[in-house]
C-alpha cells in the first residue's frame, strides 16, 4: 500500500492510490492518525483520484478522522471523488457532514 502525504500550508494532503476495503481501510487509518497527530493540520484533504472502490471499512476510516480533525480543531474535505465512490459516499449521508470537491490540482 502506498499513500502519499503532502504537507502545505497546515494542511495535510493524503493521496490515496488503491480501492479502499477492510484490510486497506485499517492501514490508512493507523498511518493518516499518525501524521495527523504529528503535523495538527487545520484541515485534512483526503484525495480519492485513484480510488474506485470502497466499501462499508472505508465509510468507517473516514468518519473517525472526521471526528478526529474536529477534536483538534481542524476540518476534512475528501477531492477527486469518482462517480462510484460519490454514490457510495452519498448514500451514507457522509457528503452532509464533509464537503466533497470534483477537482483539486495535488502537489
Amino acid at each position: 500500500m502506498n499513500i502519499n502525504y503532502i504537507k502545505k500550508d497546515k494542511q495535510l494532503i493524503v493521496e490515496i492510490t488503491e480501492d479502499i476495503d477492510h484490510h486497506i481501510a485499517e492501514k490508512i487509518r493507523r498511518k493518516v492518525d499518525d501524521e495527523i497527530t504529528r503535523y495538527m493540520p487545520r484541515k485534512t484533504i483526503f484525495d480519492f483520484g485513484r480510488v474506485t472502490f470502497m466499501d462499508s471499512a472505508g465509510i468507517g476510516m473516514i468518519i473517525g478522522r472526521y471526528k478526529m480533525m474536529k477534536l483538534i480543531g481542524g476540518s476534512l474535505e475528501i477531492v477527486n471523488v469518482s462517480t462510484t465512490t460519490k454514490k457510495i459516499l452519498e448514500m451514507s449521508g457522509i457528503n452532509k457532514i464533509i464537503p466533497m470537491e470534483n477537482k483539486m490540482e495535488v502537489g
